[in-house]
């Protein structure tokens, strides 16, 4: 296969389901992953109808038996271009002070958010340092800002951005990007405010064009945000 293989978790709704596809249409094949294999099926099959290739593996990035799966996938397409750590969890809803956040949970959150795409980058750093690749985490900027109940989430990406940092210090042939993609129309952002309208932020596959931007530009490894990468934009890290 000579397209280039991308591997997106989180990717049967929301963001990451907007970046597998915007991805298929640059000519990526796709590995893509998720816990709900009905919505991942309908998410894959939505590609293949645009004339895209994926192979959809469902399960959770928390759990190690899956992410050797999702490596077992990449080592038989034979390469991997790009990793999208875009799978997470915002934690407890509604959101907690952190005076009062359910230690269980706040665990749970740096589990989803930090270890799983740790540990799966690890998995795929050797394909990754061959071709040259590129790992995307997707952050936010509650992880640079104090806003009241996102302790528990913030910290979490907090956390995955320090990662990333140290990992594009430590692995200078593959590129390591951490971007915030700004407020989305999600099923993530509608639990962090529970019975309000949320019609106001805007779709997923508003922000595609500038994570498009960043890969298929290869920009330098950093921190970036997806209004500084929309393609009238100057480039802003």
């Amino acid at each position: 296969m000579n397209n280039p293989i991308a591997l997106v978790t989180g990717a049967s709704r929301g963001l990451g389901r907007a970046l597998a596809a915007g991805l298929a249409r640059e000519g990526y094949a796709l590995i893509t992953d998720a816990r709900n294999a009905a919505d991942l099926d309908a998410a894959a099959d939505g590609i293949r109808a645009a004339g895209g290739t994926v192979t959809a593996v469902a399960g959770d990035v928390t759990d190690p038996v899956h992410r050797a799966t999702l490596q077992r996938a990449a080592q038989a397409a034979g390469r991997l271009d790009l990793l999208v750590n875009n799978a997470g969890t915002l934690g407890a809803s509604p959101l907690p002070a952190l005076a009062d956040y359910p230690a269980d949970e706040l665990r749970a959150a740096f589990e989803a958010n930090v270890i799983a795409p740790i540990a799966l980058t690890q998995l795929a750093l050797p394909l990754l340092r061959a071709s040259g690749g590129a790992v995307l985490n997707i952050t936010s900027d509650a992880a640079v800002e104090a806003y009241t109940g996102w302790g528990g989430y913030g910290a979490a990406k907090a956390a995955l951005e320090q990662a990333s940092n140290v990992l594009a210090a430590e692995e200078p042939t593959v590129r390591v990007w951490w971007a915030d993609p700004g407020d989305l129309r999600t099923d993530m952002h509608q639990l962090a405010f529970p019975g309000e309208d949320i019609s106001d932020r805007p779709e997923p596959s508003s922000v595609v064009p500038a994570f498009l931007r960043l890969v298929m530009q290869r920009l330098p490894s950093g921190r970036y945000r997806a209004a500084h990468l929309m393609p009238s934009a100057p480039v802003t890290s």
